[in-house]
């Protein structure tokens, strides 16, 4: 149990060089837009995004991969239930990465498979996918490995948002505190949801993430 937590720690470290400190995953266009200004309004975001985006789609790809569910499948339906396009490439450059940095530090026949998938050309390599086949390997149980995943992303957007409207550092850290609960509830759900589920995202949330495309003035690749 102990090496695979600590394994986990380090695949789930702010520090792991993925280029997350590059995303808003949406929010850069509502603190555009005047809607996100402070610690309050960007905590009703992020409890918004990890109630919507990760439980239904990005949670929802890991339990499905840890039940057995192929992952060809699981990578054209990602790359299809993401319709904002920053959103697609966000979760492909970071899965990219991470499957280069997996490969190296986290090395298993499955990853090697699917970064050799990916790279060839016949799948995207989203990062959810990345991140559940090696967690899997590592021998984290399902619970655990959405837990991490979903409070590793909700921490990287607290940090780009301490930045960009700006927050004080213990502001951040009060979030990170509140969002654990949402991130509890996330990680519930998910175990209880079906396939029909899958993708189920807040039109609001896929909008703004539209909008930034072509927003005039921007810190953040998405």
């Amino acid at each position: 149990m102990t090496r695979y937590q600590l394994a986990l720690q380090q695949l789930t470290d702010s520090a792991l060089p993925t280029g997350a400190f590059a995303h808003s995953l949406g929010f850069e266009t509502y603190v555009e837009r005047g809607l996100v200004h402070d610690e309050e309004s960007f905590g009703v975001w992020l409890a918004a995004f990890v109630g919507q985006q990760l439980t239904y789609s990005d949670a929802l790809a890991i339990r499905f991969l840890y039940e057995g569910v192929a992952l060809a499948e699981l990578d054209a339906l990602l790359t299809a239930q993401l319709l904002p396009r920053q959103m697609r490439e966000a979760s492909t450059k970071m899965g990219t990465r991470l499957l280069e940095i997996g490969a190296e530090v986290f090395p298993s026949p499955e990853l090697a498979e699917y970064r050799a998938w990916v790279t060839s050309g016949r799948g995207a390599g989203h990062q959810p996918l990345a991140f559940a086949v090696i967690a899997r390997s590592l021998g984290v149980p399902l619970p655990e490995a959405l837990a991490a995943y979903l409070f590793a992303t909700v921490t990287s957007l607290t940090q780009n948002a301490v930045r960009a409207i700006p927050l004080g550092q213990n502001a951040g850290q009060r979030l990170l505190r509140k969002a654990a609960d949402d991130v509890a509830a996330a990680a519930e759900r998910a175990v209880h949801l079906t396939p029909d589920d899958f993708g189920a995202v807040s039109p609001g949330l896929e909008i703004s993430q539209m909008r930034h495309e072509r927003q005039r003035a921007r810190m953040f690749m998405s």
